[in-house]
């Protein structure tokens, strides 16, 4: 191992990115994995997970890693590239041991794990050495006392069932996108999964159950009591919140919107109502829309606002009033590369594309896909028999509904026969793939 660092916190190491000995990044770290034994015991950490493109999670042995050093990992290059899955034993120290609550030995006070730190030995094994914790507050502090012990100074961390907070954790992996948290969540264990899902806010979770596949979906709103499933559903964009609901019986789907704000509840009974492969069941019922008397400049600032997806901010609908869906009469849609080359002052009724044609909410899904393809388009109106805006359809709620059902947890094909035979490197030389020994794999 090179360099001066001998002891390490794990939650340093979250996101950090892993090189080859070429410079070439292979991944970036999202966990470590431990043997965790009784703190009398040794506990050693015996590798990393190691997220690669696309969005799988491999295993790095610690025998591998050269260096820590300097905020990035450097490896030997020679790493195995089959998905990673825990095996009987192995713990997680970011998801499964932050946030644990475990016992001083000195005293018996209960403390919450905040980090864990590893130290290199003399020979070139990694253990866990430290325990970063918080004490619990008092009346006079509402928060406790942080101390850094040993190891074997807690009790409790080699449990498996116990009740377990998310906070730290979270906080570890704050700077990841939805997808990227719904990816980590999808791979805990459900009693875990539960346990972070709660303690995200409604709007985190909201983002993040919108990427996860729907067996997931339905097992943390089944979780979630009642009233909290339902200000997470209104959260939800409403075509996701639709299709999430759609996989509930009807009796459970009346229950949560009954519990829903009316106005929040109304677009998804309407949206419950079409078929899954048509228009109206791939729509959102939440589009940029404006009166044709607002400006280009009105226009720019709507679609500039950071939550809009590039398809959503694509288009401008442009309706008589009401502006909520059902609007009123549609009139069309500004392009806004078209409102890009306008003065601002000019309304909006000027640079309409009026000659764009709408889908029915009955038309099917092939014929959807087909309407975008033609004329490239990334998002296209949906209107009722009285030329009123009830939605629109972009082309990731069609890639969404094209994709097998469980694409969102599929991994890329792998070549069998190069697998059953291993893999030289590759023409840059910059990733190796080996086949280790079975007592040799990780752990």
């Amino acid at each position: 191992m090179s360099g001066a660092t001998t002891r390490v916190f794990v939650s340093h190491l979250a996101g950090l990115a892993v090189f080859d000995p070429n410079g070439d990044q292979v991944g970036r770290v999202r966990d470590a994995v431990a043997h965790v034994r009784p703190r009398s015991e040794t506990t050693r950490v015996i590798g990393l997970v190691v997220e690669v493109q696309p969005r799988r999670p491999i295993f790095v042995p610690m025998s591998r890693v050269t260096s820590l050093d300097r905020g990035q990992i450097i490896t030997t290059g020679v790493v195995n590239l089959r998905r990673f899955e825990r095996r009987s034993g192995e713990t997680l120290v970011i998801t499964e041991l932050l946030d644990r609550k475990a016992t001083l030995v000195a005293g018996g006070e209960e403390v919450t794990v905040i980090d864990i730190a590893m130290e290199q030995t003399r020979n070139r094994d990694w253990i866990v050495a430290k325990v970063h914790v918080r004490k619990g507050g008092s009346r006079l502090r509402r928060r406790g006392e942080t101390l850094t012990v040993n190891w074997d100074a807690v009790s409790g961390l080699a449990a498996e069932h116990v009740v377990q907070g998310a906070a730290n954790m979270l906080a570890t992996f704050e700077k990841l996108r939805p997808a990227d948290l719904a990816h980590v969540l999808h791979d805990l264990s459900p009693k875990r999964r539960a346990e972070v899902a709660s303690a995200l806010d409604d709007d985190k979770l909201a983002d993040v159950l919108e990427e996860l596949p729907e067996d997931d979906q339905v097992e943390i709103l089944n979780h979630l009591a009642a009233d909290r499933a339902a200000d997470v559903l209104e959260a939800m964009q409403p075509d996701d919140a639709a299709d999430l609901l759609g996989e509930l019986q009807p009796h459970e789907q009346e229950r949560f919107l009954d519990l829903m704000e009316p106005e929040e509840a109304a677009p998804l009974r309407r949206l419950l109502t079409y078929a899954d492969d048509t228009a109206g069941g791939l729509m959102t019922t939440e589009a940029v829309i404006l009166p044709p008397n607002a400006t280009v400049a009105e226009a720019l600032a709507r679609i500039r606002h950071r939550e809009l997806t590039p398809a959503m901010a694509a288009l401008v609908y442009v309706c008589r009033p009401p502006l909520e869906t059902p609007t009123g009469k549609f009139l069309g849609v500004a392009h806004f590369q078209r409102l890009l080359r306008e003065p601002p002052a000019e309304m909006i009724s000027m640079v309409l594309d009026r000659e764009m044609r709408a889908m029915s909410p009955a038309t099917p899904l092939a014929d959807v896909t087909s309407f975008l393809a033609t004329y490239n388009m990334v998002a296209a109106p949906v209107v009722d028999e009285q030329r009123r805006l009830i939605g629109v359809v972009s082309v990731d709620d069609v890639l969404d509904h094209l994709l097998p059902e469980d694409w969102r947890g599929r991994e890329v094909e792998e070549d069998e026969d190069e697998e059953d035979r291993g893999y030289s490197p590759d023409d840059t030389g910059q990733i190796k793939v080996w086949t280790p020994r079975p007592e040799n794999d990780h752990g």
